[in-house]
């Protein structure tokens, strides 16, 4: 079941309009800080490893992001992964998700593989999703109901009935490989596919609404990693699936995005290395 066959609840078309205008502007801003700093004096720190960086421009990326949100959607609070959830999100009716550089560690090394990533979340997930491609120069957006664009330009996933000559993405967990993930890359393997691991959940998942993909899957990750991309995914056709192989919007405890018609191979080449 694809996202597009699923009853979401309706969202103000007035706040749909302001929060596409405004998470793009925020994507924008965040492209040409990126662009202009990578790999140039960030002066990295880490989190919980040493390969869990936190940089000055995460900082002030949410730091700037949280400031916009709070004058333009002042009762809509923010969750971020540098400064986490503002009172209330849990259980607001909305809420904002931002992950202001996602693959630090490509960006600290500057290898141009990272993005800025927010999206506008509800119960049924993400209403509004943007994902900031900087060194392609690239801004990813959707709108519940109004579909995904690139730049302005409008994107649907295109129509694959096979995976043989194709890219699936994944990511590794936590810095780590998750379990079953050789297997994983001996099935599609197998099934003439080549996997790549290139540093950032967010990417992984764009790619698959842009058909540079045919499929991702993501065994670990956080809500901001992926929201904003899942938002984009959905909107232009993709199938997303939880754990179980069943539909959902936002999973939170893995995920499989992919081409409608090349889900359920992919699914099982997942299923079938669980650990």
């Amino acid at each position: 079941m694809t996202l597009s066959s699923r009853t979401l609840r309706p969202v103000d078309p007035g706040l749909l309009s302001q929060a596409l205008e405004v998470a793009g502007r925020l994507a924008t801003d965040a492209t040409d800080v990126i662009t202009a700093t990578a790999g140039r004096g960030a002066r990295p720190t880490t989190k919980e490893s040493p390969f869990d960086w936190v940089t000055d421009t995460d900082r002030t990326l949410e730091r700037h992001t949280r400031r916009v949100l709070a004058t333009e959607f002042p009762d809509i609070p923010v969750v971020g992964e540098e400064y986490g959830d503002d009172a209330g999100a849990n259980g607001a009716d909305y809420r904002w998700v931002v992950d202001p550089v996602d693959g630090t560690a490509n960006y600290v090394a500057g290898i141009p593989w990272c993005s800025y990533s927010l999206a506008l979340v509800d119960g049924d997930g993400p209403v509004v999703g943007v994902v900031a491609d900087p060194y392609r120069g690239q801004i990813y957006t959707a709108g519940r109901g109004r579909g995904a664009r690139a730049n302005g330009t409008l994107v649907r996933v295109p129509a694959r009935t096979r995976t043989a000559g194709s890219i699936v993405c994944t990511e590794l967990s936590g810095g780590s490989a998750w379990p079953g993930l050789s297997r994983f890359l001996e099935s599609a393997a197998a099934a003439h596919t080549g996997t790549r691991v290139l540093g950032s959940s967010a990417l992984a998942v764009t790619q698959v609404a842009l058909g540079h993909a045919v499929a991702a899957v993501l065994h670990g990750y956080r809500e901001w990693d992926v929201a904003g991309a899942l938002g984009v995914a959905g909107e232009a056709g993709a199938v997303v699936l939880d754990r179980s192989g069943g539909a959902a919007t936002l999973p939170l405890d893995g995920l499989l995005v992919a081409a409608p018609d090349v889900a359920d191979e992919v699914l099982a080449w997942w299923s079938g290395c669980r650990e």
